[in-house]
């Protein structure tokens, strides 16, 4: 029975590492990549360093005026004013669903119900044709490059470099090729005319050895799309399976006290089988700690969800986003904020109508929707008014003025890296069953984000296992930087010997069964 046990364990590893070995050495390899070339993603900072500037305002409209014109009524979801459509001065507004439309509003990517409005006129504008796809690119490029190669390269629904689900409000997308060194190309949304993403040449190339591989992406945007989720939680499965195997099997098959024959610790004579034995006993546990933590962020079967109740951020607005003629005209929340602001966005914060007039690097300025004045959040407000977002008591509020280990930045390129994580903050921890944190931006009153056990749960088996997501760590860099590639180079080591034994045992078993096949017809001849 234990021999039996020992070939069954041999054969089942043998066979499995056959089919994954391959998947294993992409996944090292793409993620030595992917620590140095993120996913093509277009940043908050990104957008606004290439967004037009409002300039003085003249001539638009105020935001009540423009809505009058346009028709439209009642409380609305979100408000602000740009220049990204072609360049021009737009209002892009988002009404608040209606009871009747809450189910299907539900059912909509989010963004879908964007409406633009021509901030000088009040006009509806529809549709993104090629000319408009070109002004918003040579708009994002600026006025002092060289927009004479913009070149429209045609309708995208969805590319090798657009498949998040973000995108989806915008598509189709227009890809424009910029004139650039760096090869740049933008996707334009079909909605609004905005640029929503952008790709250098060295992000497309690289990501072909980097996120297109590691996350299997090849799998998606074909006939494979709907079980790409699928395939990537049980490959990972398959390989925590093998990587434990494998782990018994060479255990099994080291011998610490006396050496083989041969005058090696491990039974195999041949280099390959003996480097695979060696490499799969020292990164074993790196191996199957990054599959494991891989598989972790699909959270699979929706582990991490606690079923947490939504929050009631009309607790921290004090009332809902309503604009009336008494609000300001951009022209004089310009005047009052200075110049090169890229975009004003109307928040309702604890009962007041503030703007936030954002610049391409910096802190919002918050100003009175009314009186165009310079406004400041009540802190000791914003404390009480967070003791509505939730069904449950407040067990302590704490600010944070540096980051720890569930609020931090990473850099832009990387996964989670790219959004705003401003300082000092406030850190809301209630006692709901989910144990829910929020976080506060005390500056402008914003969410700035939610956490609760489930999720805490997934920062210590994904970004802390799989991206080594620790402060001390990051903050030592080139350490970490080192640690991550020597023990990627380990891993694929164990993967690539894996394949290479792979080839030999098929090469191996196709010949004798070639033979096999040649037997009878050898005897017929003869």
């Amino acid at each position: 029975m234990h021999l039996r046990l020992k070939r069954w364990l041999f054969l089942t590893h043998r066979w499995l590492g056959i089919v994954l070995g391959v998947f294993f050495a992409l996944w090292f390899i793409s993620g030595v990549v992917m620590m140095y070339v993120g996913y093509p993603k277009l940043t908050p900072v990104e957008r606004l360093a290439h967004l037009p500037s409002l300039g003085d305002g003249a001539g638009l409209l105020a935001p009540w005026r423009a809505l009058e014109q346009a028709g439209i009524e009642g409380p609305l979801k979100e408000l602000r004013l740009a220049a990204g459509r072609g360049g021009q001065a737009v209002y892009l507004v988002v009404p608040e669903a209606s009871p009747s439309h809450a189910t299907a509003r539900r059912r909509t990517p989010p963004g879908s119900g964007t409406v633009v409005l021509d901030a000088a006129t009040g006009q509806r504008l529809q549709g993104v044709d090629t000319t408009l796809a070109l002004a918003s690119a040579a708009a994002y490029a600026g006025p002092d490059a060289s927009t004479r190669g913009l070149r429209h390269l045609g309708l995208v629904q969805e590319d090798a470099f657009t498949h998040s689900k973000a995108l989806d409000a915008h598509r189709p997308l227009h890809l424009v090729q910029l004139p650039d060194a760096q090869g740049t190309q933008l996707y334009i949304s079909g909605l609004t005319g905005e640029v929503v993403r952008d790709a250098t040449r060295n992000e497309r190339r690289w990501n072909y050895a980097g996120a297109w591989i590691h996350w299997l992406y090849p799998f998606r945007g074909n006939i494979f799309d709907p079980y790409w989720s699928d395939i990537v939680i049980w490959l990972s499965i398959v390989g925590i399976a093998v990587t434990l195997l494998g782990t018994v099997v060479g255990v099994m098959r080291w011998r610490l006290r006396q050496p083989y024959r041969h005058g090696s610790r491990s039974p195999y004579p041949g280099r390959v089988m003996r480097w695979h034995h060696i490499s799969g006993l020292l990164f074993a546990l790196i191996t199957f700690t990054w599959i494991f933590s891989g598989l972790m962020s699909m959270n699979p079967w929706r582990v991490f969800d606690t079923g947490a109740a939504p929050l009631r951020t009309a607790a921290l607005q004090g009332a809902a986003l309503q604009v009336s003629a008494d609000d300001a005209a951009p022209a004089a929340l310009l005047a009052t904020a200075g110049g090169a602001v890229r975009e004003l966005r109307w928040v309702p914060v604890l009962g007041n109508r503030t703007v936030q007039a954002v610049r391409a690097a910096g802190r919002a300025q918050l100003l009175d929707s009314r009186s165009a004045q310079a406004w400041q959040v009540d802190e000791l407000a914003l404390r009480r008014a967070a003791a509505g977002l939730l069904d449950a008591p407040i067990a302590r509020i704490d600010r944070l003025d540096a980051y720890d280990f569930y609020y931090y930045g990473r850099e832009a390129h990387t996964m989670s890296g790219g959004n705003e994580r401003p300082l000092p903050i406030l850190r809301v921890v209630y006692q709901d069953p989910q144990a829910s944190w929020v976080h506060l931006d005390p500056h402008t009153g914003a969410v700035l984000g939610r956490t609760d056990v489930g999720r805490r749960t997934s920062r210590w088996l994904f970004e802390l296992l799989h991206s080594w997501d620790w402060l001390p760590l990051l903050n030592q860099r080139p350490l970490w930087d080192i640690l991550l590639i020597v023990l990627s180079a380990g891993g694929a080591l164990l993967s690539l010997t894996a394949v290479v034994i792979a080839w030999r045992r098929l090469g191996i078993k196709l010949r004798a069964t070639r033979k096999h096949l040649a037997r009878p017809a050898a005897r017929v001849t003869g």
